[in-house]
């Protein structure tokens, strides 16, 4: 089974959802069978690097509310956060462009990597408190999940990956792709937002048993059985 996700680092709820679909795998007994891959979406691809603004004086510019106002937007986000075992910093939030972290993505999984650098972006940016645009702390995240520095350094300076991340996100469009978290299930079955670990945990069984239907061996006219009530017993054993 293959599981492809859009998500940004600087979405609350994709680090939500990331984690309600791996609490979800850790009850799936087809886990070891299931290949997750992650896949670049930005929120705000014109975002500057160095912003002046937090995630409150931002989201009260964007929405035209007061500080205090967007402060309480945030309450339940963390609250849910918190429900799975997440912790929210955002009162001290960096805000940044976060395409470098998505190249840094994509070396880590050719590395492979991914899954410790997925979960180390989202953690640095929402817990940590750490610029996630920012090449040193980049490269100190990568460091962090076993990738070689210099190498990183190297990936960071040029342009590479960078292809990769449009040809990603220009995919994403071309599916209809407007928000994130975006789950996409072999190609075929598509889950959207932050959804209950129960639902994705009825996703993954529904969908692994229609791929794995169970085969009839032998002849089932031939075998004893009890149906609606009662049992026949073959001639030969009265």
């Amino acid at each position: 089974m293959k599981i492809d996700i859009w998500s940004d680092y600087q979405c609350p709820f994709c680090y939500i959802g990331k984690t309600r679909l791996q609490n979800a795998l850790a009850q799936f007994p087809h886990a070891d069978e299931v290949t997750v891959n992650y896949k670049s979406f930005e929120l705000d691809p014109s975002a500057e690097r160095d912003i002046p603004l937090n995630i409150y004086e931002s989201l009260a510019k964007k929405y035209g509310t007061t500080i205090e106002q967007a402060r309480e937007m945030n309450v339940n986000v963390g609250n849910q956060a918190a429900q799975e075992g997440l912790d929210f910093q955002f009162d001290s939030m960096i805000l940044t462009n976060s395409f470098d972290a998505h190249r840094l993505m994509q070396y880590a999984a050719d590395q492979g990597k991914a899954e410790e650098m997925n979960e180390a972006l989202f953690r640095a940016y929402f817990t940590e408190s750490r610029h996630i645009g920012d090449h040193a702390t980049l490269i100190d995240i990568a460091e962090s999940v076993g990738l070689d520095r210099q190498q990183t350094t190297a990936v960071l300076e040029s342009e590479q990956y960078g292809e990769l991340v449009r040809r990603q996100e220009h995919l994403g469009s071309q599916l209809g792709i407007t928000s994130v978290p975006f789950f996409v299930i072999n190609d075929k079955y598509a889950v959207s937002g932050a959804q209950p670990t129960e639902m994705f945990s009825k996703a993954l069984n529904d969908i692994w048993k229609e791929d794995h239907p169970l085969q009839m061996l032998g002849d089932s006219a031939d075998g004893d059985m009890c149906a609606d009530g009662s049992c026949v017993v073959p001639e030969e054993q009265k």
